[in-house]
């Protein structure tokens, strides 16, 4: 037997890596991962349509590398994804600078400094078909000092790396103006950004907290929980699997009555919350993957409030099939009884949320405005005609007057807007226009007009009772006190 070195025609496993399929967001998320892994607590990308070249550039104020260790950063396949990595780790195949970069460009150049060491590499794709092998360019000190990056963002520092892209062919490709294609990409860039490594930009126990600026302008943590403003569905969970641990938080998202416009971009933007419900995985707090349920749920209206936020660390790498990019995951069947466990919670949670706006519910048994009613072709919303409100209205009318009022009831039921509400629901639209202060308020004046009407009734207790359980007023909690107090007093 006989073996054969084999070894691939650099030209060509470099032009396919390319097709791997990275957008411009997750190219340079990737670069930032090997920041983040590199200490740094700073980093600035740059880009500039205005240049004699073209540029996007990533600036780091890590370790940086010397020279072994930037000639396996540039190496195809420098780390094996068996090896264990360190906790911080955010890398996994010793591909992502290589295949992420030359995704978008065709010339790769990094610049790293270690205090007095500096040192710097090219990948040409132009010089690797000239010579048609694996022709890494190494750059001298006078190569360097010709490269503006480096002499206005690298020069500087005591240490860091500086990652180059020139040569913009996958990224301008078809762009008749260039400097508009730039900035429409690169938002989209500060976008992905503020969301995959929000927790970095907000700091959190157990990592370093990090500064992202594009141009100079800082980025923004977007946190697709509002924490602080939604509810833990139920309590956090921990999964011991081949001895490490996989946390799981669920939260339940605020009605959408109860959300700025700026919340509502945040959380959904154009695509919607809908499409955003779901999972969200972290890999040492990086987002990888979110708005699935790995089909244990389907994406419906009533559950898209819902959000499960699960953290895995690097370790567990091989049971999550994790890709080159960095942005697909599968759960392993260890822990896809618990998920699917968890998702029956919180979706059933996330229904009720919108089922009573966002208020608390006393009882289903309650006296609520409409009453839902199944038929055999579907539900129908009728105006509950035992409301106390109505029945106190009727009291002062005669009988003409009462069939007025009831034909009038019948058409507002005939005539609900429901395909408009379902539009504009669908659209995030602010449904209820008014001010959650300004339907308190016209709670209270109900609520003293029936108490004035009731006064000398022999039944006012039984009425008042149903009060506290009646829309609108049991949605306040001061209006519940007050009628509690009256029927205390009554008692």
């Amino acid at each position: 037997m006989k073996i054969i070195d084999m070894p691939p025609f650099a030209p060509v496993l470099m032009e396919s890596t390319r097709a791997i399929g990275y957008n411009l967001e997750a190219a340079i998320a990737d670069i930032v991962d090997n920041s983040v892994a590199a200490s740094a607590n700073e980093i600035n990308i740059f880009f500039s349509p205005y240049d004699a070249v073209p540029y996007v550039s990533i600036l780091d104020n890590g370790v940086g590398m010397d020279e072994t260790q930037i000639n396996n950063a540039m190496r195809y396949g420098s780390q094996s994804s068996l090896k264990d990595r360190a906790e911080n780790d955010l890398g996994r195949f010793g591909l992502g600078l290589k295949t992420a970069s030359l995704s978008q460009c065709r010339c790769l150049t990094v610049i790293s400094k270690q205090g007095a060491v500096l040192e710097g590499r090219r990948w040409d794709l132009d010089e690797v078909y000239r010579t048609g092998s694996w022709s890494l360019i190494k750059l001298d000190k006078a190569d360097i000092d010709k490269i503006p990056q480096y002499n206005i963002q690298l020069k500087e520092l005591e240490h860091g790396t500086l990652v180059i892209w020139e040569n913009l062919d996958r990224m301008l490709e078809g762009a008749t103006a260039t400097d508009k294609i730039m900035n429409k990409q690169m938002d989209y860039v500060r976008n992905h950004l503020s969301l995959v490594f929000h927790r970095y930009l907000s700091g959190e126990t157990g990592i370093k907290k990090i500064s992202i600026n594009i141009n100079k302008l800082p980025l923004t943590p977007k946190d697709p929980f509002l924490i602080g403003k939604s509810t833990n569905f139920q309590a956090d969970e921990k999964f011991i699997i081949e001895k490490h641990i996989v946390n799981v938080s669920c939260y339940m998202l605020p009605h959408i009555s109860k959300l700025t416009r700026q919340e509502k971009d945040e959380l959904g933007g154009s695509e919607g919350l809908t499409k955003n419900q779901g999972f969200y995985i972290y890999r040492n707090k990086r987002l990888l993957v979110w708005g699935t349920w790995f089909r244990f749920h389907r994406k419906d209206e009533l559950s898209k409030l819902a959000r499960i936020r699960v953290d895995i660390p690097n370790a567990l790498d091989h049971l999550w099939t994790l890709d080159i990019r960095k942005s697909s995951a599968i759960p392993p069947d260890v822990i896809k009884k618990n998920l699917e466990r968890i998702v029956e919670r919180i979706s059933e949670g996330s229904k009720r949320a919108w089922t009573f706006r966002g208020k608390r519910e006393i009882s289903d048994k309650g006296n609520h405005l409409w009453n839902k009613t199944h038929i055999r072709e579907g539900v129908v919303y009728n105006l509950n005609r035992d409301h106390i409100f109505l029945n106190t209205l009727c009291e002062s009318l005669d009988s003409a007057q009462k069939s007025l009022l009831e034909n009038y009831l019948k058409l507002v039921e005939g005539n609900l807007p429901l395909n408009q509400l379902y539009v504009d629901l669908n659209n995030e639209e602010q449904v209820n226009v008014r001010k959650e202060k300004d339907a308190e308020a016209e709670a209270w004046e109900f609520a003293k007009i029936i108490l004035n009407n009731i006064k000398d009734n022999p039944m006012r207790s039984e009425q008042i009772q149903i009060m506290i359980q009646t829309d609108p007023f049991c949605n306040y909690k001061k209006i519940v006190e007050y009628l509690t107090e009256e029927l205390n007093n009554d008692g």
